[in-house]
């Protein structure tokens, strides 16, 4: 038992070199590229943090908030999977309130018993799969108005334009997965199907240029994407000011894919958690 306990730990300490050397790798390659947009400081890229986010998307988001003066409101977020990797939870520890919906029943018990501090309080959720002829509708019965929610995140890995292209609602700011496997020229959406579920490949979601399309169409500018080339960032047009840069330019806004970079994120600090916190309890 000693021999096999010592081989064992060995293996476990040469995983855990292998996780850390990676982080670090990865998050040198970051300051490498925030290096080269030094003459752009108003980049996006250069906010990004992880609380919750998967990447850097809770940082971009403050700081997007910040330059619109929103300190708290109302989210809604579509494709949260458990919770506790999204992009809502750290809005939610600074006061925001909102709606969670997740098309996988299997999340529920665990979402249900995870956040039942702030259920629902502060937190709604739903479980049904959301497509373009549910997706108004399951917002309206939520009470939500037209101008009254702040802020949309959509990642459900393959109907996102769709969603996009079918709501009705007009948040102030939206984020929205992109497949960055595409291009920033090059408008690629792979054809809808209600039914879709993700299968792990890069057959999925659509082209930077195509989710663009549709926002403009919609009243919305692009603001930013992230350093790993993931998620792309919409201001609703009528709040856009000069604080951006580069607004609405696809070309220079766009991050290839460089997901290689999630394992600085992934290796930040202990693994996610939730729970009881007295600020929370009190509001």
């Amino acid at each position: 038992m000693g021999f096999l306990s010592s081989i064992t730990q060995s293996i476990s300490s040469i995983q855990y070199g292998e996780r850390h050397s990676g982080g670090y790798a990865a998050r040198y390659e970051i300051e490498r590229l925030l290096a080269n947009l030094k003459n752009e400081p108003n980049r996006l890229e250069h906010y990004g943090f992880k609380v919750y986010s998967k990447g850097d998307e809770d940082g971009i988001l403050e700081e997007i908030f910040r330059r619109l003066s929103i300190n708290n409101g109302t989210f809604c977020e579509i494709g949260e999977e458990w919770g506790l990797e999204c992009n809502s939870l750290y809005l939610i520890h600074k006061g925001w309130r909102g709606l969670w919906i997740e098309g996988n029943s299997d999340y529920k018990q665990k979402i249900n018993e995870k956040f039942s501090y702030i259920i629902p309080s502060k937190l709604y959720c739903e479980f049904t799969f959301v497509t373009q002829e549910n997706i108004n509708k399951l917002l309206s019965d939520r009470g939500y108005e037209i101008d009254g929610i702040d802020f949309l995140s959509i990642d459900i890995d393959g109907n996102d334009i769709y969603l996009l292209q079918s709501i009705e609602f007009r948040p102030k700011v939206i984020c929205i997965e992109y497949n960055a496997k595409f291009p920033a020229h090059l408008k690629k959406q792979a054809s809808y199907n209600a039914n879709n579920v993700y299968k792990g490949t890069d057959y999925m979601g659509a082209s930077l240029a195509s989710v663009c399309e549709v926002a403009e169409r919609k009243g919305y500018s692009l603001v930013g994407t992230n350093i790993v080339g993931s998620n792309a960032f919409f201001v609703r047009r009528d709040l856009i000011t000069d604080q951006f840069c580069n607004a609405g330019n696809c070309i220079s806004l766009y991050n290839p894919p460089r997901y290689y970079l999630l394992d600085h994120f992934s290796n930040i600090g202990h693994p996610a958690d939730f729970g009881s916190y007295n600020d929370l309890l009190d509001n």
